[in-house]
């Protein structure tokens, strides 16, 4: 205590100087409507911009809770695509019978892992057996397709990634129809490349073409934009050449994927299976 009064005897005309020229702003600004109007207009100029700072601030923190929402309101946007429901239509004569089931249902899951520098590339979802994913169902993003769950357990499920040499997915070139496999690797192991082969020589392919899904695996709903053509590779000898797609997804900065989950899919797989045992 003894020394603040030092203090404030040492330095008394300083501080009276404060006092005196808060009293002189303070009567100016209230006896003055000009000032006392400059004076709320600055003082709520800062005052809007450090609401904002605080705004943006706490929707910064908030931003894991709204992805998770927009990608939850995506998934049951897609569920109600025309291509997510099976026609049951039936026509005899005159008489049309339309019956839409649902076919495909999404499941949002967000990615806590994920590798695109290898050979065979996997992701880790934080979704499981408990949320109603399954080996085997198709996994797509917003952007294009993204591979096929592996392995589940009860909270989280491994993805083989589009970016494995082991994935082989069913795609055509939208433009011609025309159907072949979508593989990863085999000289090129780009996260941004795969090939399209067994297309036919006698099929026209162009540059820019768009390769989608072809909807005769159970995996994924027919017309799922995968990529575009740029380039085609021929091989010695062969009738099938290499067709180089450039994938629409950006593998390295995916954050939220939909596990598609197909009610038709064990029953034409059993059809499937008894055909080929005959």
């Amino acid at each position: 205590m003894r020394n603040l009064w030092l203090l404030i005897s040492k330095y008394n005309a300083f501080f009276l100087f404060i006092i005196f020229f808060i009293a002189s702003l303070y009567l100016v600004i209230s006896n003055n409507s000009f000032q006392r109007s400059g004076v709320l207009n600055t003082s709520n100029k800062f005052i809007g911009e450090a609401y904002q700072r605080l705004d943006e601030f706490q929707s910064y923190l908030h931003l894991a809770r709204i992805n998770d929402s927009l990608a939850a309101e995506n998934a049951r946007l897609r569920s109600l695509q025309q291509s997510a429901y099976f026609d049951d239509s039936v026509k005899q004569q005159s008489v049309i019978d339309t019956l839409k089931r649902q076919q495909y249902t999404y499941i949002v899951a967000r990615i806590v892992n994920n590798s695109v520098h290898q050979k065979e590339n996997f992701i880790t979802i934080n979704r499981g057996s408990k949320h109603g994913i399954a080996r085997g169902m198709g996994v797509i993003c917003a952007t294009g397709i993204v591979g096929i769950v592996r392995n589940v357990s009860e909270n989280y499920a491994t993805i083989t990634s589009l970016l494995n040499t082991d994935t082989r997915i069913s795609a055509s070139i939208e433009e011609s129809k025309a159907f072949g496999s979508l593989v990863w690797g085999e000289g090129i192991y780009d996260p941004e490349l795969m090939l399209l082969q067994d297309i036919p020589n006698h099929i026209v392919v162009k540059k820019g073409q768009h390769v989608v899904t072809s909807g005769y695996s159970t995996l994924f709903p027919a017309g799922l934009f995968i990529g575009k053509i740029t380039a085609t590779r021929s091989k010695n000898g062969e009738s099938f050449p290499d067709i180089i797609v450039k994938l629409h997804t950006d593998f390295s900065t995916m954050q939220y994927v939909y596990v598609i989950k197909n009610a038709f899919a064990a029953e034409k797989e059993q059809l499937e299976s008894v055909r080929n045992n005959e």
